[in-house]
This record gives structure tokens, sequence and C-alpha cells, in this order.
């Protein structure tokens, strides 16, 4: 017998006596219990199982063989030429600077206002970087600009319509960004899957800092491109 089916038969017990039974679970089931009942009483017990089946954000999920995609010729074009780059560094940005005053804005926005990036004088003489240092996430922040994503007059992907962010699979920062640091990201496609409408790209992005060996930061973003 199949979970769904078990459950369709048990659905008049849990109904009854469902008070009693989330007093034994633990809070993070008990999240999930009224709304399990509720569709449980509605006779909408399949429909739940296979909402709450559904994959993790990050789980990967290979397309079945059924699944095509008929891509237009524009996008086929940018297929067939990104997938002779494979492994190459396929754009360099242009420098940034990371003064104080950005610290601090950025500090000031996502609250986070710690000596080690705000107070140049007690980080000169207690940090061991000797001055403040910029928030990892403020360079993860920059990662937009720094690819050219964010350049309506000098976009990476011009001949994509649309480009969204789907996010990233790791992120390291392997070296602090010093304040005056100037820092710029090299990108390295690592891959290109068909989607419907459109293509998704992977690239390793890392954060080079000016005179400094190893980088700032180092992910591996995902973009969907759509024609």
């Amino acid at each position: 017998m199949k979970v769904v089916d078990i459950l369709k038969h048990k659905s008049e017990s849990l109904t009854k006596h469902h008070f009693e039974l989330k007093e034994l679970m633990s809070p993070f089931l008990k999240e999930y219990w009224d709304d399990f009942v509720t569709k449980t009483h509605s006779n909408h017990l399949v429909g739940w199982v296979k909402e709450h089946a559904l994959p993790a954000v990050n789980e990967e999920v290979k397309p079945t063989q059924e699944e095509t995609f008929e891509l237009c010729d524009v996008a086929k074009a940018l297929y067939v030429e990104l997938s002779e780059k494979l492994g190459e560094e396929i754009h360099v940005g242009d420098w940034v600077t990371i003064d104080q005053d950005r610290i601090n804005a950025f500090g000031d926005v996502t609250e986070d206002t710690q000596w080690i990036h705000t107070e140049p004088e007690r980080a000169a003489q207690e940090s061991p970087f000797k001055t403040t240092i910029a928030h990892g996430f403020l360079t993860l922040s920059m990662l937009s600009k720094m690819t050219d994503s964010v350049d309506p007059e000098n976009p990476m992907f011009p001949t994509a319509k649309m480009v969204v962010n789907v996010g990233l699979n790791e992120v390291r920062f392997p070296y602090p960004v010093k304040s005056g640091n100037r820092i710029r990201t090299h990108s390295i496609l690592k891959k290109v899957t068909p989607i419907k409408k459109g293509l998704e790209i992977e690239r390793e992005l890392k954060v080079e800092i000016e005179g400094v060996r190893r980088p700032g930061c180092v992910v591996v973003s995902v973009v969907r491109l759509y024609f």
C-alpha cells in the first residue's frame, strides 16, 4: 500500500485525535500539522502530499527524457558560442574601490556595525589587519555590478532580454577586503544548460584584491537568461 493510501485510510482517525498527536510532536512538525489536518479533512490529501514532496531549494532535479526545449535562434547561437568556452575566463570586471564610506553605509543598512568594520581607530589598535575590513556580504553584494549584470550600457549577455539571478551554489571569503582596497571580479564559465525560453548559466566568480594573492570572495553563481 502506498503512503498516500495509508494516510487516506487513517485520515478520519487523525482528524479525531490530532490534538493529542500534536502535543507529542516536535515544534518543527507542529508548524505543519494544522495544515495537514485541514487538507486531510477536506479530501485534499493527495494534493498536500504532492505539494510537500517538492524538492528543496538547493536540491538538484534532473529533467526527464521527455523534457525538451526549443530555443529561439538567438538563444541557440549564444548556447553554441558559450559551449565552446566552458572552463574559460569570459569576463573581467572594472576595479571598484571599497572605501570606509561604503563600508559604513552597508553597516547602517544591514545593522551590522561591528567595530572591525566601522571603527578605524580601534581597528588600528586591536585588529590583526590594523585597519577596518569590509563585510563579507558587502563584497558579495558587489558581484552584480562587478560582472556587468546591472549596467544597461554594457551587459554581459547583450542578446538576452532579461537576466535573472537564481542564486549561489557556494560562497567563500578566503581573505578580507580592507578599507581602501580595490577589487574586481573574474568570471569563469562552468556550465550552460538549455531551459524553457532561455539558458541557465553557472559561473565561478573570483573577487581579486589588488596586490593580494588570495581572493576576497569565491562563489558559484547561477543566472538564467530569457530571450
